[in-house]
């Protein structure tokens, strides 16, 4: 691991967050096709996907403004983690909609992954700056 940079799985925080957003917003747009559905809640991963890539894309282009970015982007990970409690809620009949509830369980577990990445970023990103 480089003293400069987090990696993980040698990516950089800036990468994953360009490779979850665009999943989620694939995973959104293929649940709808698939699914035949016709309401607008099925994009819901797409909907916090295209952000999250947006920001990511926008910390490459404007470096000096990476922690606000990537401030915005945990964010947006950590509400997706949130929207993913959901599932929860639909124990009582798991997966009568299959669709919704695996959207549910995607968006719980990767936002969980994805906000725990980027906050052991931010603190590898803290001890540099401090050892600096």
């Amino acid at each position: 691991m480089s003293n400069k940079e987090f990696l993980f799985l040698g990516i950089n925080i800036e990468k994953i967050s360009i490779i979850y957003g665009s999943f989620l917003i694939i995973w959104g747009v293929s649940v709808s096709f698939l699914s035949g559905s016709e309401s607008a809640t099925s994009f819901i991963p797409s909907f916090f996907g295209m952000p999250i890539l947006i920001f990511a894309v926008t910390t490459l282009l404007i470096p000096e403004r990476k922690k606000l970015f990537m401030h915005i982007i945990v964010t947006i990970g950590l509400i997706v983690f949130l929207g993913g409690l959901d599932f929860f809620r639909s124990l009582s009949s798991p997966f009568e909609n299959i669709w919704a509830d695996s959207s549910k369980l995607m968006l719980l577990i990767t936002g969980l992954i994805f906000t725990y990445i980027n906050v052991k970023s931010f603190i590898f990103v803290r001890k540099n700056r401090d050892q600096n």
